[in-house]
């Protein structure tokens, strides 16, 4: 019960934190929006509250509404369902998407936009559970307890992030100019939303250590901008067409990605001579071991250890062979991909070098 208490007073620290920053007046905002989000945010808090209390399953809609001392219809206004009570930061989410990767976005790589948008809201964090002092962790921890523990939240949090990947596709085709069903920015949206979960799964995994707030935000931003390297490499030739080829920077990126690509391709390529020189190592075992049998037999078996060895050597000079062909065939799609990179490359080049 202490450990659960101090969870709950955690979040209630980081909550008031967040509360104080929702205050503030947003230029433009007239009253009636100004009261409006005030409200939901109320209703969002307060539903949070009951359900790290008590479970979600064990909370009722009308339960978080006569808390806040309105009705279940109002409560609906706001929220969809039962879910967004608690996954109240969709809106937000796709603001941030839009704002990265749609046409109005910051030049650059789309992968780099987002993780702007992402670094920037760790540092809103952090900044809150500093002021919410070191229980608010006890807060973040049962906050995802509740939500890896109710599998309708799993799932509304599932669907919540394929609508963020639709966002993201509609975003990064509109800036490209190439249809948003087109295969390129729906994997290219599925890889960047992917962001998101590792973020959270990057939360997840160090609010349980003992280190300071600023020790978990670098924790996070590390294994963010790990995961944004890789998946940048992936994506560098629809990033060039996201960006255009406007500037000689925008080629020196793309360059250096190829070159990232290379290096994944040799490390590739080591792992296969790894697998290749096991092979060797297995053939030798066996041969020894065969050698072993025809000497232990005798000559009244040599005949059928003699048929039973070439039937052996037989069977392993194929499967080297396989693994020879997987070897050399996992080579040459390496070199075709590094080819097909540099032509790429070129090929941007010649569209849009600028003047010198």
């Amino acid at each position: 019960m202490a450990e659960e208490d101090r969870a709950l007073q955690g979040w209630s620290s980081f909550r008031d934190s967040w509360r104080k920053t929702q205050e503030v007046s947003i230029p433009g905002e007239g009253l009636r929006e100004r009261k409006k989000r005030l409200l939901r945010q109320q209703i969002s808090d307060t539903a949070t509250d009951l359900f790290l209390e008590h479970g979600f399953d064990e909370v009722r809609v009308a339960d978080v509404a006569a808390a806040c001392g309105v009705s279940e219809k109002t409560v609906f206004n706001y929220f969809p369902n039962k879910e967004s009570l608690l996954l109240d930061r969709e809106d937000e989410m796709i603001a941030s998407v839009r704002r990265a990767l749609g046409p109005d976005a910051p030049p650059g790589s789309p992968i780099d936009n987002l993780v702007a948008e992402l670094e920037a809201d760790l540092e809103r964090t952090f900044a809150l559970w500093l002021d919410a002092g070191p229980e608010a962790f006890e807060g973040v921890r049962r906050f995802i307890e509740v939500l890896e523990s109710t599998p309708s939240l799993r799932a509304a949090q599932r669907d919540m992030m394929d609508r963020l990947v639709q966002v993201a596709a509609e975003s990064l085709a509109e800036r490209a100019g190439v249809d948003p069903q087109d295969p390129e920015p729906q994997i290219a949206a599925v890889a960047i939303i992917g962001l998101w979960n590792i973020q959270f799964q990057a939360l997840r995994a160090v609010s349980d250590s003992s280190g300071t707030a600023a020790d978990v935000v670098a924790q996070m931003t590390d294994r963010l901008r790990r995961a944004a390297r890789l998946i940048d490499t992936g994506l560098w030739s629809f990033n060039v067409a996201v960006q255009g080829t406007t500037s000689r920077q925008q080629l020196q990126v793309a360059g250096e990605a190829a070159n990232d690509a290379r290096k994944q391709v040799l490390a590739a390529i080591r792992t296969a001579r790894i697998a290749w020189r096991d092979v060797a190592l297995e053939v030798q075992a066996h041969r020894a071991e065969v050698d072993g049998r025809h000497r232990q037999g005798g000559y009244a078996g040599y005949a059928a250890d003699r048929r039973a060895r070439q039937q052996a050597q037989r069977d392993v000079q194929r499967e080297v062979q396989r693994a020879k062909r997987e070897v050399q065939q996992e080579a040459a799609k390496a070199k075709r991909d590094v080819q097909r990179a540099g032509a790429e490359i070129k090929a941007a080049a010649k569209r849009g070098r600028p003047a010198r």
